[in-house]
C-alpha cells in the first residue's frame, strides 16, 4: 500500500500515456479506413424537373443522373465524405421569377456549390452524353481552367475511367456557364452515351452504377492525396 501511494502519480501517468497511444492508433486506423474523412463534396445531378436533358424514347437523362448520383453519394459517404446533393428528386433550381429558367437553374447550382457555410472541397457534376453516331461510347471528363486543380482532378478521373471502365475517351475543356463560373474545384462527368445501345442499358443497371461510383470515388481519394502531397512538397 505504501509502495502504491508512493508511485501513484507515475502509475496514473503511464496508464494515461497508454490510453493516449491507443486513441492515436485508433484515429489513424479510422483515417486510413475512411480516406475522405472530413472532406465536403457536392454532387450535382444534372438537369431535373422541367429540364429532362438528353432523351431516348421514354428514357430521360435527368433520371439516370439522379440514380447514379444517389449511389455515388452513398459510396463517398462510406469513405468518410460529407456529401451534399444539389437535388434529391425530379426538380430543378429555377425560380418562378426567372425569365430564363435554364440560366436561373444553373446560377442557383453555382450558389449551392459556392455556399461558404458548406465549405465545399469539391463538386462533381453528373451527366450523360449523346452523339448522332451511336457507336460513340465511354465515360469522359470536362473541366474549366478557372481552378487549377480542375485539370488535376480531370486527369485522375480519366485514368480511373480508362483502367476501371475501359473508356477510350479523353479529357476535354469546357466553357459552359456553370463550370466557367464556379471557383470551387470540380468537373463535369459524362458517365456514358445514352445514344449508344450498350451504354444505354448499362447506365440504368445498379451494378454498373455502383462500379462507376467506385471508380469516381477512388479517383477523388487519389485527387486529395495528390494535392496534399503537392501542398506539402
Amino acid at each position: 500500500m505504501v509502495f502504491f501511494k508512493k508511485y501513484i502519480f507515475w502509475i496514473i501517468f503511464i496508464i494515461g500515456v497508454i490510453i493516449l497511444c491507443i486513441i492515436c492508433v485508433k484515429a489513424t486506423e479510422q483515417e486510413n479506413y475512411l480516406p475522405l474523412l472530413g472532406k465536403v463534396i457536392v454532387v450535382d445531378p444534372g438537369h431535373g424537373g422541367r429540364d429532362p436533358g438528353t432523351i431516348y424514347g421514354t428514357i430521360y437523362e435527368k433520371d439516370i443522373n439522379l440514380e447514379i448520383s444517389i449511389v455515388l453519394e452513398r459510396v463517398l459517404s462510406e469513405n468518410g465524405a460529407i456529401v451534399y446533393m444539389v437535388r434529391e428528386d425530379d426538380s430543378d433550381l429555377s425560380s418562378i421569377y426567372d425569365a430564363r429558367k435554364k440560366r436561373g437553374d444553373l446560377y442557383r447550382r453555382i450558389l449551392f456549390i459556392e455556399d461558404e457555410k458548406k465549405k465545399t472541397d469539391l463538386y462533381l457534376s453528373i451527366h450523360i452524353n449523346w452523339y448522332k453516331n451511336t457507336s460513340w461510347s465511354g465515360a469522359e471528363v470536362l473541366y474549366n481552367e478557372i481552378n487549377p486543380n480542375n485539370k488535376i482532378l480531370g486527369e485522375i478521373l480519366m485514368k480511373h475511367f480508362k483502367n476501371d471502365l475501359n473508356t477510350k475517351r479523353t479529357l476535354k475543356k469546357t466553357d459552359l456557364y456553370l463550370y466557367r463560373n464556379t471557383r470551387k474545384a470540380g468537373v463535369l462527368i459524362e458517365c456514358g452515351f445514352l445514344s449508344n445501345p450498350n451504354e444505354r442499358y448499362l447506365l440504368r443497371q445498379e451494378d454498373y452504377q455502383e462500379k462507376l461510383s467506385i471508380a469516381i470515388t477512388n479517383a477523388v481519394i487519389e485527387y486529395f492525396q495528390t494535392i496534399s502531397n503537392v501542398a506539402s512538397g
